[in-house]
């Protein structure tokens, strides 16, 4: 393999199928994730474990403090993770300000530094939550930048950001992933998993991630707390 990518892995569900596809793809992947100060530890054991299966290369682990601006239930304590609400029309309060900018924007600086030339990121656009920077034009608004404000985008060395996922639901997601063999146990989808990783089992992302799974007709393995 001779095509490095960079994949931007939380140890959830959609990072993780991201990771599948693009070493489907034959990309040589080097796996980040971002210790943000989120509300559990465990998506961070989770997305090693996973790069352990499925990268040649070392987990990086990139510590940048959002605590210390907060804003959002999964960095701030005094915010609660609300259960899953069917009826709610806003942007909710798990979306931690500006998170995909951060991370792409660290997901790009080791790109350059690892010679990749894509870097894979599991957003989507119909299971997003409302989050506004999981659009498709937030992304290709991102690599256009990415490639004015490089040294490897100004010597003509193009980056790419991928997003297979951006037009698949959870359920289409899942099939995905289960196409390529890979194992949904050892993911962590949940905002408010307990210190052992059980899912809360009422956010929103346990709800879609459940509802996913019962649509694609394949067996959650999720471990719930409730």
């Amino acid at each position: 393999m001779n095509k490095k990518c960079v994949v931007l892995l939380s140890g959830g569900l959609d990072s993780s199928t991201c990771l599948a596809v693009a070493k489907d793809h034959g990309y040589d992947c080097y796996t980040l994730s971002i210790d943000y100060g989120q509300r559990h530890r465990a998506e961070l054991r989770a997305s090693k474990n996973i790069a352990e299966v499925l990268s040649d290369h070392p987990h990086k682990v990139v510590r940048i403090n959002l605590t210390a601006i907060g804003g959002s239930a999964l960095t701030d304590p005094d915010i609660e993770v609300p259960d899953y609400d069917a009826e709610a029309a806003d942007i909710p309060v798990t979306y931690v300000p500006a998170r995909n900018t951060i991370f792409l924007s660290t997901a790009l600086a080791y790109a350059e530094v690892v010679g990749a030339e894509a870097i894979f990121i599991g957003v989507t656009a119909v299971d997003y939550s409302g989050y506004p920077d999981c659009r498709a034009e937030y992304i290709a608004s991102f690599e256009h930048m990415a490639n004015l404000a490089t040294k490897a985008g100004v010597e003509g060395q193009r980056l790419k950001i991928i997003t297979p996922l951006i037009d698949l639901n959870k359920a289409q997601i899942i099939e995905l992933g289960h196409a390529l063999g890979f194992d949904y146990s050892l993911t962590i989808s949940c905002y408010n998993a307990d210190q052992h990783g059980a899912a809360c089992g009422q956010c929103d992302s346990c709800h879609y991630r459940r509802e996913g799974f019962a649509q694609a007709g394949i067996a959650d393995p999720t471990r719930y707390a409730s």
